[in-house]
């Protein structure tokens, strides 16, 4: 998946889900952009939304608390710029249509909520834009993530759009116990629908997510804080403050060396120890000239060079042109010379 110059087939993206920890301070948004960037992250992410629009105002508490936690448009936009100047791609995830419709010019990804894959609408929206969709899969099953990804699909082809999709393997709950990670379904994400697939993590510490490059992930979403205690808000208990970030990216660059291209292939370093380790065919026992060789008069030693394994019907009933000791490799030089037939 390429978002704007970044390559995920190249290198993991690496994702610091500022969400709503900012709650509400433009100021610590812009700070945290700063912090994301410092710790090595690739991408920092926001929730846009319009309070009305997203949660019912019957939800009393968590409608004023999501209300206080709003920016402005104006202001996302100035955050995009900050994003840009430090470096890192800008993303957001919209909760409303209009949110959708105005980060279209600011945004270089659309991210969709766990809880939004089945709100069609707004799939449809980020869909005609043409830009790279992410979409988390939390709570969703196999059928309803084909239905997701086939709405936006649908509607790029019908608007002769292109632009790529990202599947997330995520678990919604707020924490994810370790034990319900489920880190091979990215695994399953990967095969069962051809596309670039990734990790948004919600577990405390960070080890899941740097287990799921190992895994396939080429995109690691991963809640950020300026500190895990900064208040009583949810998110901050299962974020990563920015030592953590600091220590996740270069865990997943390790892993990510580690884990090579994997083409299997001889690698740099074993290539000198290819004759060194494989085997020759050699004598058995010592054997004088003239010897007719049968299978019984054959062993095979360390180091290769000679025959090899394999080419044992190469050998047998040929003649010593001179005497062999036992274990001695067995090469051409020593056969009696065969002469073609007239």
């Amino acid at each position: 998946m390429v978002i704007d110059d970044f390559d995920t087939d190249r290198r993991v993206l690496i994702v610091a889900e500022i969400g709503n920890n900012h709650e509400g301070s433009y100021a610590l948004a812009e700070e945290l952009i700063g912090l994301a960037a410092q710790a090595g992250a690739d991408a920092v992410k926001f929730q846009t939304f319009r309070t009305q629009h997203y949660i019912s105002p019957c939800d009393q508490q968590r409608f004023e608390q999501l209300k206080s936690f709003e920016l402005r448009f104006e202001q996302f936009e100035r955050l995009s710029r900050s994003a840009r100047d430090e470096g890192v791609l800008f993303l957001s995830t919209p909760f409303d249509i209009q949110s959708a419709q105005l980060l279209n010019d600011i945004v270089a990804a659309y991210k969709i909520s766990s809880g939004d894959i089945t709100f069609y609408p707004l799939l449809e929206v980020v869909g005609e834009t043409g830009k790279p969709v992410i979409v988390s899969t939390g709570l969703a099953d196999l059928r309803e993530i084909a239905a997701a990804k086939a709405t936006i699909e649908r509607v790029r082809n019908e608007r002769g759009l292109t632009g790529e999709l990202a599947l997330l393997h995520c678990v919604s709950s707020y924490p994810v116990p370790l034990d319900q990670a489920n880190l091979a379904a990215i695994g399953e994400l990967k095969v069962l629908f051809g596309c670039t697939v990734g990790y948004s993590d919600h577990t405390l510490g960070i080890e899941a997510a740097a287990l799921a490059v190992a895994a396939g992930a080429r995109i690691v979403e991963k809640h950020f804080t300026i500190a895990t205690d900064y208040s009583g808000f949810r998110d901050h208990q299962l974020s990563a403050d920015p030592r953590e970030m600091a220590e996740l990216v270069r865990r997943i660059r390790a892993i990510e060396t580690l884990m090579g291209n994997g083409e299997k292939v001889p690698q740099p370093c074993e290539r000198e120890l290819i004759t060194a380790l494989r085997r020759s065919i050699a004598a058995n026992h010592d054997l004088p000239a003239g010897a007719i060789l049968s299978r019984d008069d054959l062993t095979w030693v360390r180091p290769g060079g000679g025959f090899a394994p394999g080419q044992e019907d190469s050998v047998v009933g040929r003649e010593l042109a001179g005497p062999i000791a036992a274990g001695q490799a067995i090469s051409p030089d020593l056969l009696v010379q065969e002469t073609a037939g007239v």
